[in-house]
């Protein structure tokens, strides 16, 4: 437990931030987990709407600073690079 009153308040705002991040960062990883399993079972129509979703996601994240820039930048190119696989294994 924090001696100061500044401690105390410090504590306090880094369990609201962390809760927030919380919420971002698994809403994030969710949809590109689902964007993920889609491409893999080969629905490809689906997942380009689900790849959506999780680029947005990523990028929100990487806005409110709960997750690095560049990592969600290489988030999104790994899912970009499996979507592109999946089309052309596709036609």
């Amino acid at each position: 437990m924090a001696n100061k009153h500044a401690g105390e308040k410090a504590m306090r705002q880094s369990l609201r931030h962390r809760t927030r991040n919380r919420t971002v960062r698994v809403t994030a990883r969710t949809e590109v987990k689902d964007a993920a399993n889609l491409l893999e079972e080969g629905a490809v129509a689906d997942a380009e709407q689900s790849v959506k979703q999780a680029v947005r996601a990523l990028d929100k994240a990487a806005q409110k600073g709960v997750i690095k820039k560049n990592n969600a930048a290489r988030r999104k190119s790994r899912l970009m690079k499996k979507m592109n696989q999946a089309k052309t294994a596709a036609k």
